[in-house]
């Protein structure tokens, strides 16, 4: 079965927004586990919009030993403030997955991933030191890319497909020329011994058709919409229903 990891950003936006300790995030993150999901999510960033690295190092104690840890950012992305980089988080905190994403201040959320082949040099220090840490690691990539045998040499498990174009095609009536694009990728990747993940826009409403024609789909990352449906139907019976969808 593929991998539900909810991502909780979005929770800690909500917080932020008004400071204080509500919504709690901690809270949030049981309430998942107690639904069923496999796994959790976050994104901390250089400014803190949302998650921090406090949230990381609260949530890596709750968590270990019940479901998987799943830790996205840019390794390239050096300390500030009390950010002290990815890779010293995950040196803390020794999460059960990295997910390395090519993000900046500017960037309202990912929108674009690494291109494996242009890029390999360059993220070849940074997975070994992520693999010294026992960390999986997972590079964020968009349909279409190549270079994944060489990513696999350099010791990349797992790639992420950013699933945002599909979602936008799927909402305009019409994803079938997206789909086999990520098809695609997935059997290219796979073949070279890279798992695939996926995340990014995925709904209720797109993910079934998603997930059908990408098999042994290892895992998705589900955030802003989960945590936007669960405004009407409360955040245990989203990821229950996302759970079915899965299964």
């Amino acid at each position: 079965m593929t991998l539900l990891s909810v991502n909780l950003n979005k929770i800690a936006v909500l917080r932020n927004s008004r400071g204080g300790h509500e919504p709690d995030i901690a809270t949030a993150a049981n309430t998942c586990i107690d639904a069923g999901c496999g796994g959790l999510t976050v994104h901390p960033r250089p400014d803190m919009r949302h998650v921090t690295p406090s949230d990381v190092r609260t949530l890596a104690g709750l968590l270990r030993g019940r479901v998987e840890y799943n830790i996205e950012g840019n390794p390239f992305a050096g300390p500030r403030g009390a950010y002290p980089g990815l890779i010293e988080l995950a040196r803390e905190v020794r999460p059960t997955q990295v997910t390395l994403v090519p993000d900046g201040d500017g960037q309202i959320t990912s929108d674009h991933g690494f291109d494996l082949t242009r890029d390999i040099e360059t993220l070849k220090p940074v997975v070994a030191a992520f693999r010294e840490l026992g960390c999986r690691v997972s590079v964020f990539v968009d349909a279409g890319g190549e270079g994944f045998a060489e990513a696999a040499a350099i010791g990349v498990q797992r790639i992420e497909l950013y699933t945002g174009p599909y979602a936008e095609a799927f909402a305009e009536g019409d994803a079938r020329k997206e789909l086999a694009s990520f098809a695609d990728t997935a059997q290219r990747a796979q073949r070279a011994g890279v798992a695939v993940n996926a995340g990014h826009d995925l709904s209720q409403a797109n993910l079934g058709t998603f997930k059908s024609a990408i098999p042994g789909l290892a895992e998705v990352s589900i955030g802003h919409a989960l945590i936007s449906e669960a405004l009407y139907e409360g955040l245990s019976k989203t990821v229950k229903n996302y759970l079915d969808i899965l299964s």
